[in-house]
């Protein structure tokens, strides 16, 4: 398998990790220490670029582990 891909997938979940982190539920970066929102509201400027943001890492995550498992038994 080439290393490469492996390293590739290393970038791509380590990014996933910090995007994730910065997604908390319920308020923000306000809700890593403890402010939690009542109030729904939608998703607007840098809120929804991160939730965009993880959609695309997670989807390229899951085709480059294919990859990497179809390279690796052929």
């Amino acid at each position: 398998m080439p290393i490469y891909l492996t390293i590739a997938q290393l970038v791509l979940a380590v990014a996933l990790i910090i995007v994730l982190a910065l997604q908390v539920k319920g308020g923000g970066l306000g809700g890593i220490f403890g402010q939690a929102d009542g109030v729904y509201r939608t998703k607007r400027g840098v809120e929804k670029t991160l939730f965009n943001v993880t959609i695309v890492l997670a989807v390229m995550f899951v085709i480059l582990s294919i990859v990497i498992v179809r390279v690796s038994s052929a």
